[in-house]
C-alpha cells in the first residue's frame, strides 16, 4: 500500500521528532518473524520506553537526514526496523535480548553519539548495565568504605568494653 504525499511527509515529521529526542538508533532485520513475535518484540520495547518502526527506508534517510544518525543511511537497506530510544542502553539492550531469542531478527547496525556502531558495537552496547543498576552500584561503592569503617570501630569498641570489664 503506498502512502500519499501527505501521508509521507507526516511520518517523516514523526520519525524527525523521534529522532531529536533520541539518544540511540537500532536497525535490525526483521524477515521471516512471525505477527506473534513481533507483537512480543514491540510490548517489551513499549515497557522499556523504545519506539520501534517499520519504514520505507527512503523516508527514513530523508527523515534522518541532518541528524546524527545520518552516518548509517547507507545501510538502510531490505527490511528494517528502527530502534529509538532516549535511553542510552535500551533500544539496543531490547534488540539484542529478543534477537538471542529469535534467530530471524538480525541485528545491522545502529548509531550512538553521532557514530555508527556494527553489530559487535550494538551487542556491547546492549550489555551496558541501565543507568539505575549503574547509579546503585555506585551507591554500593561509596557506602562499602564507610560500613567497613563502622564494623571496625564497634570490634574496637567491643574488645575495648571487655578489657575495662574484665579489669574491673
Amino acid at each position: 500500500m503506498s502512502l500519499n504525499r501527505s501521508e509521507k511527509e507526516a511520518v517523516i515529521s514523526d520519525v524527525t521528532s523521534l529522532a531529536a529526542k533520541a539518544q540511540t538508533l537500532v536497525m535490525a532485520e526483521y524477515r521471516g518473524i512471525t505477527v506473534a513475535d513481533m507483537t512480543q518484540l514491540r510490548t517489551n520495547a513499549r515497557s522499556s520506553g523504545v519506539t520501534l518502526s517499520v519504514l520505507k527506508n527512503t523516508l527514513a534517510r530523508r527523515a534522518l537526514a541532518g541528524s546524527a544518525f545520518e552516518v548509517v543511511s547507507d545501510q538502510m537497506t531490505g527490511p528494517l526496523i528502527y530502534g529509538f530510544s532516549e535511553d542510552a542502553v535500551a533500544a539496543a539492550k531490547v534488540v539484542a535480548d529478543f534477537a538471542k531469542t529469535n534467530d530471524k531478527l538480525v541485528i545491522r547496525g545502529g548509531v550512538y553519539g553521532g557514530k555508527a556502531l556494527d553489530v559487535s558495537g550494538v551487542k556491547k552496547l546492549a550489555s551496558i548495565p541501565t543507568k539505575e543498576v549503574l547509579l546503585a552500584q555506585l551507591c554500593g561503592l561509596l557506602k562499602s568504605p564507610i560500613s567497613r569503617t563502622a564494623i571496625v570501630l564497634g570490634a574496637l569498641a567491643a574488645k575495648k568494653g571487655e578489657g575495662e570489664a574484665a579489669a574491673a
